[in-house]
């Protein structure tokens, strides 16, 4: 019998597509705190905030918003690592275009933390007034 190739999908439906997909997921996450520092620290810092969020949080629906702001920068920070993934396994030479699509993806990071900030900020304002 010929080895199933990666591509072919043909049996990886229902309830196997299900586990074979929550299975991949749970390899990027460890792999991400493994090897992308950026990850682990912005890990730290959410569940540092956690206790912070419950204090400061005047409804359950602002405690979801922080963390809600909070979990979607770990999500850029992940994108960014896996367009940088790419373009470092497509070639290791510098390209103009491998540096530019790097540098979106930091600022997508940036802009995310930037969002989660300005969230945060207006929680801890708002706690104190």
């Amino acid at each position: 019998m010929a080895e199933q190739s990666y591509f072919d999908k043909s049996s990886n439906t229902g309830i196997r597509h299900l586990i074979n997909a929550t299975r991949f997921s749970m390899h990027g996450l460890k792999s991400a705190f493994m090897h992308e520092s950026a990850f682990r620290q912005e890990l730290a810092l959410l569940v540092c905030l956690i206790p912070v969020g419950l204090i400061i949080s005047s409804s359950l629906k602002e405690f979801v918003l922080l963390m809600a702001v909070s979990v979607f920068v770990l999500v850029v920070e992940l994108l960014n690592s896996a367009i940088e993934a790419v373009v470092d396994r497509i070639s290791v030479e510098h390209h103009p275009k491998s540096g530019l699509a790097k540098d979106y993806g930091s600022a997508a990071t940036m802009m995310a933390l930037l969002i989660a900030g300005s969230v945060w900020a207006t929680g801890i304002v708002g706690y104190f007034t």
